[in-house]
């Protein structure tokens, strides 16, 4: 059975974070192992308060998964302080895994910051080397850039930017522009284009986590990149449609939508 890592932070209403990516993963059919970097207290409307686990402990955790079983593929969600990232990057240089994926995580879908701000450099020279692929949102990619994003031209130029910051390809997502929810990819040469839909729905929870596992397990299980980021996109597309009316703010997707239609 293929096997996919993911460290991020934990969320505790079950709709992002590790718990999202692993009930990807398990719905994709790969088995799912965590390192959890931080406990973060969330909901849907809602981030009360975050703790952080100590770069040692994560650093166990690691060490725990890859002595015993070793991850077909990585998928790295929050991580809030340099410090985190350290602990991680350090660890990743150690083992090379085959296929790392990397959401930057930077703000809960309500808006509440998931990173401090005096994280980004540290991510820009730590984090996003490591990368087989970087999956920014557009907000994302313009912090990381430096650039505004307002059309496919300005996120073909963001992807080129932080591409010649070490990422082995870059996925911008087009989820917060108006009109379609088209995602490019740049793969340090070519872009490919994944249109998408715009889907009428408030319940969006923990979709960029979802997104990015699914490309982890799909690398897991033998795809190419431009295979593993279009059949991860049509999987979050069809968990965003099953969306669950779950919460008072930005519910969950649905991640096992496919067995519920069966």
């Amino acid at each position: 059975m293929k096997t996919a890592l993911t460290i991020a932070g934990s969320d505790c209403s079950g709709g992002a974070g590790i718990q999202a990516d692993i009930k990807t993963m398990s719905a994709l059919g790969v088995f799912a192992m965590s390192v959890i970097v931080s406990v973060v207290a969330e909901n849907t409307a809602r981030v009360i308060s975050i703790e952080d686990v100590s770069p040692s402990v994560i650093s166990d955790q690691i060490d725990a998964v890859f002595e015993d079983i070793r991850p077909d593929a990585v998928k790295i969600g929050m991580l809030s302080t340099p410090e985190c990232m350290h602990a991680v990057a350090s660890k990743l240089a150690e083992y090379r895994p085959s296929h790392v994926v990397i959401d930057p995580v930077m703000y809960a879908k309500n808006g509440s910051p998931l990173m401090q701000e005096t994280s980004i450099d540290t991510l820009i020279s730590t984090i996003i080397p490591l990368a087989t692929v970087l999956t920014p949102n557009i907000p994302e990619a313009e912090k990381i850039s430096g650039i505004s994003i307002s059309d496919l031209d300005g996120m073909k130029e963001a992807a080129r930017i932080i591409s010649a910051m070490g990422a082995g390809a870059v996925l911008v997502k087009g989820g917060h522009r108006v009109g379609n929810a088209d995602d490019l990819l740049f793969d340090g040469k070519d872009f490919t284009v994944f249109p998408g839909h715009r889907i009428d729905t408030k319940n969006t929870h923990g979709t960029g986590c979802t997104l990015s596992s699914a490309i982890a397990s799909y690398l897991a299980l033998g795809e190419s990149l431009v295979s593993a980021v279009g059949k991860a996109k049509e999987y979050v597309t069809g968990a965003i449609e099953h969306a669950l009316e779950l919460g008072r703010g930005n519910g969950p997707t649905d991640h096992f939508f496919k067995y519920r239609e069966v």
